[in-house]
């Protein structure tokens, strides 16, 4: 196949990311007295140590009240926060919490929204140092969270190395496969009860990037909030590689397989442009044997390798190779 460049596609929220931090190179850098500084352009960014993400979920964009309940909601927007901390190698420690509230949003619901909250951020340990609340027209929940790692260097998705496996930690497809269930069969969403709720309120391993660093196995690392097809773009673009995928070999949730076989529909599309996932994609130069002792990792799945080149490439069960563009959800 005939090589056509590693340039990310012209996705109307990424260019709009870009044109926002374009300036960022006029201001001189102090960088600090020890441990890593991360500029933008991984799940989190780095200063002194810190990783420190921010993350907002917007009503009627990635959350509906006649879908979900708010606690669902408030776990889903901290287990969307939390995912970068751990793609990244950390734990994370302190939050900064801005609340805009729907001023038709009741009393009551205001006080479900601030229980939510300190339960879900006290069940990990998280401390709320401060913030903001608002009401406006348009309900959102906004967190600054800040974590640390043990390493010299967090995990990076430009880290990935000609020679290394790629894998997945957990299957995919599942929260697509739910929010395509509520929009399209709601009255069905009892029998996919399961993947329903993995949209409303993903359970994922939030140590599992810790786990991965203490392993000190791993070369890049990302978590999938976008979309596989676009995070494996992400990281060939940033490692300067080209990723392989085998087609055969992508971990379709079982229950995304039932769901497809159903409907009589393909499952590809919510396992390569599905979003809200918050598995760790990532690179590695062992087997995966060497995770299957581990339980905050476990499971993980083979799907490709790294070689040189640019770009992603998909190989079906034939042999045929074509390239994987980034088909991810845009928020513009």
């Amino acid at each position: 196949m005939q090589e056509t460049g590693s340039v990310f596609p012209d996705l109307g929220e990424f260019r709009f990311i870009n044109n926002l931090l374009v300036d960022r190179f006029r201001f001189k850098k102090e960088p600090p007295q020890h441990r890593f500084w991360l500029d933008a352009g991984d799940d989190a960014a780095g200063i002194d140590g810190w990783l420190i993400t921010k993350d907002l979920s917007v009503e009627n964009s990635h959350f509906r009240f006649d879908f979900s309940t708010i606690e669902q909601a408030v776990e889903k927007h901290i287990v969307s926060n939390v995912s970068d901390i751990s793609s990244m190698g950390g734990v994370p420690h302190f939050a900064f919490l801005g609340l805009c509230l729907n001023r038709h949003w009741t009393e009551e619901q205001h006080a479900q929204i601030a229980a939510a909250f300190q339960k879900g951020f006290a069940s990990r340990e998280i401390r709320i140092l401060g913030g903001d609340t608002v009401v406006g027209d348009t309900g959102f929940f906004s967190t600054t969270l800040l974590g640390r790692t043990t390493l010299a260097e967090p995990l990076k998705r430009s880290q990935a190395r000609v020679g290394e496996g790629i894998y997945v930690q957990g299957t995919l497809g599942k929260s697509a496969a739910g929010l395509w269930v509520l929009t399209h069969h709601f009255k069905d969403k009892e029998r996919w009860k399961s993947l329903v709720d993995y949209h409303l309120n993903p359970k994922i391993k939030e140590r599992a990037g810790e786990a991965l660093a203490e392993l000190g196995t791993v070369g890049a690392c990302i978590d999938i909030s976008d979309g596989l097809s676009s995070e494996l773009n992400h990281i060939a673009l940033s490692s300067g590689v080209k990723l392989v995928i085998e087609r055969e070999k992508i971990p379709i949730d079982p229950e995304v397989r039932a769901l497809c076989e159903y409907y009589g529909i393909s499952p590809y599309d919510f396992v390569l442009n599905g979003g809200e996932e918050y598995q760790l994609l990532f690179t590695n130069a062992l087997s995966n044997s060497i995770f299957y002792k581990c339980d905050r990792i476990d499971p993980v799945f083979y799907m490709g390798f790294v070689q040189v080149g640019c770009g992603v490439d998909i190989i079906d069960s034939q042999g045929t190779s074509k390239q994987m563009n980034a088909q991810s959800w845009s928020h513009l």
